[in-house]
């Protein structure tokens, strides 16, 4: 059901569709979210079952071009479909206290796979659910396979029906949806052999399966009573690196996409931007850092400032050695800028726990206060705050920063194109 907060325009008028009234209905089929009205608004013809204020039902055929819209919008769904998976890496099941609310939430939905590109292991879709995806052609979307061994996925998963991956993957792409994959591994279970057995699997499904992201675990201090698991060692991260380079080879195509991390912390050569495409895998960590160094050096040009400038920029460990690489390059077209990089360690997670991404407002004002002679400004990446909202992942807010930091200027760096702006300017 779908409850209508404004009707404004000339078809809502035309078949007296106003605000209260709840749609229940497309062709037929159960409105069960926006999804169903984004896909039946884009058609020029279909059905309505519509309810109003006093339950009073009647159904509207509705006519129209395919550039025109109802314009109707909808009172916000305030539950998600969650996970009922136990996977031995899971991490919200590493979380500390304190936290963001949101942040222990386990979603496992399939509209946010589709509208925001979040992963889902579809053990929590039913059959019904499965042919809705397909009826209303959600492609592309995001699913965490893992493992295409049964029984492996069961176990990795901590769920008895994960092993139905094959099946479900396969009916999605015999019906054209498009579905980008990820394998988390867990070194000693579904590396080597499994992940290329996985990979093959997968690939005979190409290009529906437009690609597999192989992605290291995220392991925090947080660990007590949860599986014995642990981190890949460089040793290993060369031989993800090597066999996904030996499988794109032979498909000819680059199918697998091995996460940046591993080429960090192995000190193998990151691949160039192009390896990467469309760059559909990037907020998986892959590609990310090759596609940072590129465009901040698009920014780079000749200047000079009227005065010395002592800029620190925050980052996590493993992107320490890129940055520090960016700034002194910035330092060299900038006469008078000394930028350096400010290696944050993840004292919250962990120090197992190294991508800027996971730093808490606590642990950089920590390490700002412990450096506060050396800079006037520090630079920190907006990836360490809520989307549309200054708040850490520890509930600190921005502004909370500012205050422990009094003298000093903050500047937020929001994408590579600014990175250089804000180092001069900001």
């Amino acid at each position: 059901m779908l409850e209508i907060v404004s009707a404004h325009g000339g078809l809502a008028k035309k078949y007296k569709i106003h605000k209260g009234d709840r749609i229940l209905a497309f062709d037929g089929y159960k409105a069960e979210d926006e999804l169903d009205y984004i896909y039946y608004d884009s058609k020029p013809s279909f059905k309505i079952l519509l309810a109003d204020s006093k339950d009073n039902r009647r159904e509207i055929a509705i006519e129209k071009s395919e550039d025109e819209s109802l314009n109707l919008v909808f009172k916000k769904a305030e539950k998600i479909r969650t996970c009922r998976n136990k996977c031995m890496f899971c991490f919200v099941d590493q979380m500390g206290e304190g936290m963001r609310e949101s942040l222990y939430i386990k979603d496992d939905d399939y509209v946010m796979s589709f509208m925001c590109g979040n992963f889902v292991t579809l053990t929590n879709v039913s059959d019904e659910e499965l042919e809705r995806i397909i009826r209303l052609r959600l492609s592309p979307l995001y699913v965490s396979v893992h493992t295409m061994d049964g029984d492996l996925r069961c176990k990795i998963m901590g769920n008895r029906f994960a092993g139905k991956i094959g099946e479900q993957l396969e009916k999605l792409t015999s019906a054209k949806i498009t579905v980008h994959c990820q394998a988390v591994i867990v070194p000693g279970l579904n590396d080597g052999e499994n992940l290329e057995y996985t990979a093959r699997r997968l690939f005979a499904m190409y290009p529906y399966i437009a690609d597999l992201a192989v992605v290291p675990t995220g392991l925090t201090k947080f660990r007590e009573g949860l599986a014995p698991i642990r981190d890949f060692t460089a040793e290993e991260g060369v031989a993800v690196i090597r066999l996904c380079d030996k499988l794109n080879a032979e498909f000819g195509v680059n199918f697998l996409l091995p996460a940046d991390e591993y080429f960090i912390r192995s000190g193998k050569e990151l691949k160039p931007v192009d390896f990467y495409g469309d760059f559909s895998q990037i907020e998986n960590g892959i590609g990310m850092t090759s596609k940072f160094i590129a465009e901040t050096k698009d920014g780079f040009y000749k200047t000079k400032l009227k005065k010395i400038k002592r800029v620190a920029v925050i980052t996590g460990v493993s992107a320490y050695e890129t940055v520090e690489s960016l700034c002194k390059q910035a330092n060299e077209y900038a006469d008078n800028l000394q930028s350096f990089a400010l290696a944050v360690e993840n004292c919250f997670f962990g120090k197992t726990v190294t991508c800027t991404g996971l730093l808490t407002g606590g642990d950089i004002a920590d390490a700002l206060e412990k450096n506060y002679d050396k800079f006037d400004c520090a630079i920190i990446p907006s990836n360490t705050m809520k989307e549309f909202e200054d708040v850490f992942l520890d509930n600190m807010t921005l502004k909370q920063l500012k205050s422990r930091l009094k003298g000093k200027k903050i500047t937020v760096n929001k994408s590579a194109e600014t990175f250089y702006t804000n180092l001069i300017k900001g």
